[in-house]
């Protein structure tokens, strides 16, 4: 697992800011097929990334069936047991509410985060999604960095859909020359989010821009389909961060991703 910190720390004489950011589906704590339960493991893995900010999909706010099955089901909701001591700052989105519970996005921040909103961007069925769009305060350069956590549907028209309410997003409450971050799970197989993305907002992807490919992600134990990205405009440099696979193709059904940014 690649824990190089050269470009962490404070802003140097230019202003500069560099901070590490991971996204990962997390599976609503369990398991691939539910099996067991991982979010104890999941939590150490998180911690061992020494992100400052991490993009959650897929994370229970209650469960109350789940709460009286496992022992060792934490009292908190699943974002706030993640962020523990680590990550000061929380925020959540719920997107799927049914009898037990429900789940959606979180975005956990070592920095302030002095606004968010969730925007439900479900199209029609049972899919439910959402954009948790935050406004993060970037530390020691006195201004705003925007962060979205991303969860788009199965169906590619509803993709479609969605990405175009997530253009409208940046395009209407983002400042142009604000940084953004937009980091998540696309289920874009089909590879046409980034030229949507990068047409409507200037977002190019990490892994992409660094390697000429996209980062395959799924199945985490042996990943194939590029479906779990990270989008960035505005930024001096970026760069992944390679994790490999040992935890986390056992934590999982996605594989995650992490990288370095510098503002």
């Amino acid at each position: 697992m690649n824990q190089d910190n050269d470009d962490k720390g404070p802003p140097d004489a230019q202003g500069r800011m560099s901070f590490r950011v991971l996204t990962v589906n997390v599976h609503k704590g369990f398991s691939f097929f539910n099996r067991r339960l991982i979010l104890h493991d999941l939590r150490e893995a998180v911690r061992s990334v020494s992100a400052d900010m991490v993009f959650l999909q897929e994370v229970l706010g209650t469960h109350a069936r789940h709460a009286l099955r496992f022992a060792d089901w934490p009292a908190a909701p699943q974002y706030e047991f993640l962020a523990d001591t680590i990550w000061s700052d929380f925020a959540y989105g719920r997107n799927a509410v049914y009898p037990d519970g429900h789940h959606g996005n979180a975005v956990l921040s070592k920095f302030p985060i002095s606004h968010f909103e969730n925007r439900d961007v479900s199209i029609s069925g049972p899919e439910r999604r959402g954009l948790l769009h935050c406004i993060v305060k970037a530390p020691n350069t006195g201004g705003e960095l925007h962060a979205i956590c991303v969860h788009l549907g199965l169906q590619e028209r509803h993709r479609r859909k969605q990405l175009q309410l997530l253009c409208h997003l940046v395009q209407e409450e983002i400042p142009p020359d604000a940084p953004l971050v937009v980091a998540g799970d696309f289920n874009d197989w089909l590879q046409r989010a980034g030229r949507v993305l990068n047409g409507c907002a200037g977002l190019r992807e990490v892994y992409e821009h660094a390697t000429g490919r996209l980062a395959r992600t799924f199945p985490a134990w042996h990943p194939l389909l590029p479906l779990d990205r990270i989008y960035v405009r505005g930024a001096r440099a970026m760069r992944p961060i390679h994790l490999g696979p040992h935890p986390w193709k056992s934590l999982s059904d996605h594989a995650p991703l992490a990288a370095e940014i510098v503002l």
